[in-house]
């Protein structure tokens, strides 16, 4: 088979409460990915405004909006796919909102958004408690993007423990799972490699994981160690626990169809057994 090389890219970074100097920010570190080669570049989940609920309402756009114009010049500035991680999308509803992904291509032109579908809810005592639906809306839809060679499938963070929707996505055509991401510390140290290589291995898909880190003013803990992972799970690019960080990792798409089949497991699936539900 032909080899299909392209280049993938993450950024690692810590957002806080400014939007401008967020979106400046990441667009620096965007720069930096596309000088070192890369053709898609990825940023975290939450990059515009990452905070205090109390926040969403000025930091809340819609799509599009002035972020992701800004995203789209640099796209179409420099020829590259950018992959808003995810952003505050306003909605009808005062006080709610979206978690809103949106992909943006080499043209400047936006051609997949996908709202998360798993909101961040959770009480682990003495760890971490968070109500990520008392101000988030949660989407409806499954979203696989083609770009070119790459068919691109969408989540968001807390999807990450939702083994059926990337399975999903992988039966549809999805070749590379993207998982922005504001993976909290506490919980992060112990599953985050986990389910990150998992959705990987058991899809035999790439996986693109940009990552918050550290901790913002407000006190929130991000695990960061962003990832690209292969699809026999084994790992491409890692960053650490602290700062910001490029990761970029040269891949040949081919390789998911090679593994594809030589562990035919989407083919040998027994939906009679147990149904897609």
């Amino acid at each position: 088979m032909t080899p299909i090389p392209t280049t993938l890219a993450a950024v690692q970074m810590t957002s806080g409460t400014d939007v401008a100097t967020n979106v400046a920010t990441a667009l620096e570190l965007v720069g930096d990915a596309v000088d070192r080669g890369a053709t898609y570049v990825q940023v975290p989940e939450y990059v515009t405004y990452y905070g205090p609920a109390h926040g969403f309402a000025d930091a809340a756009e819609s799509v599009p909006g002035p972020s992701t114009r800004r995203f789209a010049g640099m796209a179409r500035q420099r020829g590259v796919t950018v992959h808003v991680g995810s952003l505050l999308e306003r909605t009808s509803e005062p006080g709610r909102y979206h978690n809103t992904s949106v992909l943006i291509d080499a043209a400047g032109e936006i051609v997949a958004t996908y709202r998360k579908a798993h909101l961040f809810d959770i009480d682990v005592p003495g760890e971490v408690a968070h109500r990520e639906s008392d101000a988030i809306v949660a989407g409806d839809d499954v979203v696989v993007a083609d770009l070119g060679d790459v068919r691109l499938g969408l989540s968001i963070c807390f999807d990450v423990r939702f083994p059926e929707l990337y399975r999903h996505l992988a039966l549809h055509g999805a070749t590379v799972l993207a998982i922005p991401a504001a993976f909290a510390a506490a919980t992060g140290r112990v599953h985050w490699e986990i389910l990150v290589r998992a959705r990987a291995i058991e899809n035999h898909a790439f996986v693109v994981a940009a990552a918050q880190v550290g901790s913002t003013s407000g006190g929130l803990a991000s695990w960061g160690h962003s990832m690209i992972v292969g699809p026999w799970g084994e790992i491409l690019a890692e960053g650490g626990g602290d700062g910001n960080d490029v990761l970029v990792a040269n891949v040949d798409l081919a390789e998911v169809a090679r593994r594809r089949a030589q562990l035919a497991v989407l083919a040998l699936r027994r939906p009679d057994l147990y149904g897609d539900g």
